[in-house]
């Protein structure tokens, strides 16, 4: 595992940018390619359908030279609230704060545009999503279990 000091030296490595409306079709095909990786159990991902009819939907995404190694798509559900939909970290640069920076930038431009509130669904099997959601202060408000998806932890947290 990383030190601290290695662990913030390929952060800084990387830039991250983040994208309002549906990602251009390169960028949405490696999500889309980098998705299936890093969720390979979870169903197709339709970006255009979710974030193409979706208010203020925010990609907030990043890359290690041209190669996206991570991302975090969300977008308002109602008022006041933003929906974090889906995220990910390509295997081989996990454990070296990618999410947590990715998060820290979807909440800081939530808060700019004027939410307060922040909710995502997750499962057991993505403990380690889970456990960040709620390390950076989420509470499990709820379950919720779509029918030939199992059961849903829902949790949300004020911005």
């Amino acid at each position: 595992m990383p030190t601290d000091s290695l662990r913030s030296s390929l952060l800084a490595s990387l830039h991250f940018v983040e994208i309002l409306g549906v990602p251009e079709a390169k960028l949405a095909q490696d999500i889309l390619t980098l998705s299936a990786d890093v969720l390979p159990s979870h169903r197709a991902v339709d970006l255009e359908g979710r974030l193409g009819s979706a208010q203020s939907p925010l990609s907030v995404l990043a890359f290690a030279g041209e190669q996206l190694v991570g991302f975090k798509l969300g977008y308002s559900d109602r008022p006041g609230r933003f929906y974090s939909w889906l995220g990910g970290v390509a295997p081989d640069w996990r454990r070296q704060g990618i999410a947590r920076e990715s998060m820290a930038r979807q909440h800081a431009w939530c808060r700019a545009q004027g939410f307060t509130r922040v909710r995502t669904h997750s499962t057991n099997t993505h403990r380690a999503m889970l456990l960040l959601n709620l390390s950076w202060g989420f509470d499990v408000v709820g379950t919720v279990c779509p029918p030939g998806r199992g059961l849903r932890i829902v949790l949300e947290k004020g911005l």
